[in-house]
């Protein structure tokens, strides 16, 4: 089992430690502009609360009979 974990091993630890990381180029293809940027407005993240309270439930029988396919027949 040892063998096979340096098996493994090894290899990833020689890629990691041989390979540089590419330099970082900057692409002039793009021009950076504020204009493409779209402002965010402001929301009010409770602005549309409405209070609700707790009620009986209805029967289900009849609800389960007016959303049956046949139309309740």
């Amino acid at each position: 089992m040892r063998h096979m974990f340096l098996v493994v091993a090894m290899p990833l630890l020689a890629s990691g430690c041989a390979s540089t990381l590419p330099e970082v180029v900057a692409s002039s293809s793009q021009a950076d502009s504020v204009a493409d940027v779209v402002p965010v407005a402001y929301q009010n993240p409770v602005g549309a609360y409405s209070h609700r309270i707790p009620v009986d439930p209805k029967p289900w029988r009849g609800l389960n009979d007016a959303q049956a396919p046949n139309g309740g027949a």
